[in-house]
């Protein structure tokens, strides 16, 4: 019984331990993600303009990125912020042209 009881203590302990660095590491890939997508967006204005097909698209993907983190974990990063942001607000980009 206190093998057990010594076994649950260690699992529970574990999960505390564990499951806070793979979220982090989750959320890293996500800013990682983000911030691949915002350089592409950048070469894509530079290349053929802000109001190119090209930049469209990458700004879709971008946006895309940022909505996948702040479904996962209600923050998005914003790569020239270099913050994560609590407020889902990434379509103020001066970027993107009205």
């Amino acid at each position: 019984m206190q093998t057990l009881a010594a076994l649950v203590t260690m699992s529970a302990f574990l999960f505390l331990v564990v499951a806070p660095l793979a979220h982090a590491d989750e959320r890293d890939k996500c800013r990682q993600r983000i911030e691949k997508a915002e350089a592409r967006l950048n070469d894509a204005v530079a290349k053929h303009g802000a109001k190119s097909p090209e930049a469209r698209d990458r700004w879709h993907d971008l946006r895309s990125e940022r909505e996948h983190c702040w479904n996962a974990y209600h923050q998005w990063w914003d790569g020239r912020d270099q913050k994560w942001h609590t407020e889902p607000n990434w379509n103020h980009d001066d970027r993107w042209p009205d």
